[in-house]
């Protein structure tokens, strides 16, 4: 057996690096990321807009091939398959994307849209796929009498997002990814599908990597959080470690990016707000340093590695906020 199912890690990905090009110039979009997701966790991968996230997550699926590094998954290199292996081994992942409407077919019925992924498995059985859709839109909250028949404009956002999940547990997969999946939904309706992730991740055994640039949404279902810039990790470690002793700055300043509802709170951490820089041109060094009031030179010459802070906490900084540098 594996080293990766012995201890029960699930997914390992190792030194990561996407890079693609555009024009005459490369985007650095991932840079040797490595982190992993333990059987049956969440894992919340954070960060601001075109920090990486979601290539990332794109890279694990082998829909976007990593430039270089591995993605172990349960014990198989997954940058090493192609053809059949690779299709075959989907079926134990799959992906929920960011925007629901935009990710269903308009002009396919919702039973043949979730039913798609078993057609592509091969499984040829009409009777039994009719079965396992109707069980799943059944999990997820939707009648599979006067829902599946519909297309998918008869329904709203949160509606869309239920069908989306349906489609992506048809086939009862072992690691999701959830790209944003809240995101593009009012907030009266996230925390419903935010709580029918949580079921369906103890109805199925899932396991899950949640995808965000929203702090407060990722706490309430992740037991790890990952933070990402400019294609880096900056720090990985258990949810109430993270909120409450960052020691990266930049996690510092996403948790006071997070609104108070209290006008008389002011801000923490005191870092200049502007745009990150290109990921053409990232910064030598550590990557947040151009945005950093403790950076000095140190930052500049030295890549800082992700390094032990306490409890399974780990930041990737030369000055961090808590632990020694």
């Amino acid at each position: 057996m594996m080293a990766g199912v012995k201890n029960g890690k699930l997914l390992e990905v190792e030194n990561l690096v996407v890079e693609y090009p555009v024009g005459s110039k490369t985007v650095h979009a991932v840079s040797d990321v490595s982190l992993h997701v333990d059987r049956g966790e969440t894992l919340g991968l954070v960060g601001e807009s075109g920090c990486g996230k979601s290539t990332l997550g794109r890279a694990v699926l082998q829909l976007r091939r990593p430039t270089a590094g591995r993605v172990v998954f349960d014990g198989t290199d997954l940058t090493r398959l192609g053809g059949e292996a690779l299709r075959r081994m989907r079926r134990r992942l799959q992906l929920i994307f960011q925007d629901p409407i935009a990710s269903l077919n308009p002009r396919r019925r919702i039973a043949d849209i979730i039913a798609e992924p078993l057609v592509i498995a091969g499984i040829k059985d009409r009777a039994e796929r009719d079965r396992q859709v109707r069980a799943v839109m059944t999990a997820v909250g939707l009648d599979p009498d006067t829902a599946g028949g519909r297309l998918p404009h008869e329904f709203s956002g949160g509606q869309c997002q239920r069908i989306c999940i349906a489609r992506a547990l048809v086939l009862e997969p072992e690691l999701v990814i959830c790209d944003e999946p809240v995101s593009a939904l009012d907030v009266s309706i996230r925390a419903q599908i935010l709580n029918l992730l949580e079921d369906m991740k103890r109805r199925y055994g899932l396991t899950l990597l949640f995808i965000a640039h929203d702090l407060a949404v990722v706490k309430a279902v992740s037991d790890r959080i990952a933070v990402m810039y400019l294609g880096r990790l900056c720090e990985v470690g258990p949810t109430e470690q993270i909120f409450t002793r960052p020691a990266h700055p930049y996690t510092a300043l996403l948790l006071d990016a997070i609104p108070v509802p209290d006008p008389t709170i002011r801000p923490t951490v005191n870092i200049p707000i502007g745009e990150p820089p290109s990921p053409i041109a990232p910064p030598s060094g550590c990557r947040f340093r151009t945005r950093c009031p403790r950076a000095d030179q140190r930052c500049a010459d030295e890549v800082p590695p992700l390094r032990p802070i306490s409890g399974g906490q780990l930041a990737a900084c030369h000055h961090p906020l808590t632990g020694s540098s």
